[in-house]
């Protein structure tokens, strides 16, 4: 591909600030659209496995295609899912820390973390770790907007709810139990829709309250 991986891509200053906010959303959207294919569309359903920021391969007008599936598994009811470990350290679910088991849910947390990374602009591990204590009420609050990739100018208004929206969506699917992430589905039908007005600026909303919708929707 043209323009190589997103990690390749988050590396490099000066094409970081090539790849601004409005190609960034894109680029998570077609990722979507991508596994949820791959999830709902083929029979039997296939899991990649390995969805990490080196996997996902950037063309010339920055369309996602995801790459190396060489760990992708089919699931078939009908059989056995288990099998040894394939995946990225830093993308890969909690659970495969003690099961093998093969489903989409996988491949779901794997995705937003990448989602995450993109809005970022490098991997969410920090991220990651305070939402594992935003629920206690020692938690410091942290701005939404100190943790978007620094290097590019704050979003603008008609951008602003699709970056929210994707670090909204980025918690949900990070759910440490499997079976509360939504489907790839969900999340592509989710972020394709017209999504409603931010109630408050994006520099006041909070990590903590990306948890609570109401407080930051209209």
């Amino acid at each position: 591909m043209e323009r190589g991986s997103v990690l390749k891509i988050l590396s490099d200053d000066v094409k970081a600030l090539e790849f601004e906010w409005t190609k960034r959303v894109n680029v998570v959207k077609g990722l979507a659209n991508a596994i949820s294919y791959l999830h709902h569309e083929c029979c039997p359903a296939i899991v990649h496995r390995d969805i990490s920021s080196k996997n996902v391969l950037l063309d010339a007008e920055y369309e996602a295609h995801s790459s190396d599936f060489g760990s992708a598994r089919t699931c078939n009811p009908e059989s056995s899912n288990w099998t040894t470990f394939a995946g990225t350290f830093g993308y890969s679910a909690p659970e495969l820390a003690y099961t093998m088991e093969v489903n989409e849910k996988i491949d779901v947390y794997s995705f937003r973390v990448v989602a995450l990374e993109v809005i970022m602009g490098k991997h969410p591990r920090d991220l990651l770790s305070y939402l594992s204590t935003a629920s206690l009420p020692a938690a410091d609050p942290i701005l939404l907007k100190d943790v978007l990739d620094q290097r590019l100018l704050p979003s603008r208004w008609h951008t602003a709810n699709q970056v929210v929206f994707n670090v909204v969506l980025g918690v949900a699917c990070l759910y440490p139990i499997p079976h509360s992430r939504p489907t790839m589905k969900q999340v592509f039908e989710r972020i394709s829709t017209l999504l409603p007005p931010l109630s408050k600026p994006l520099h006041q909303i909070t990590l903590k309250e990306l948890l609570d919708p109401q407080t930051w929707i209209s």
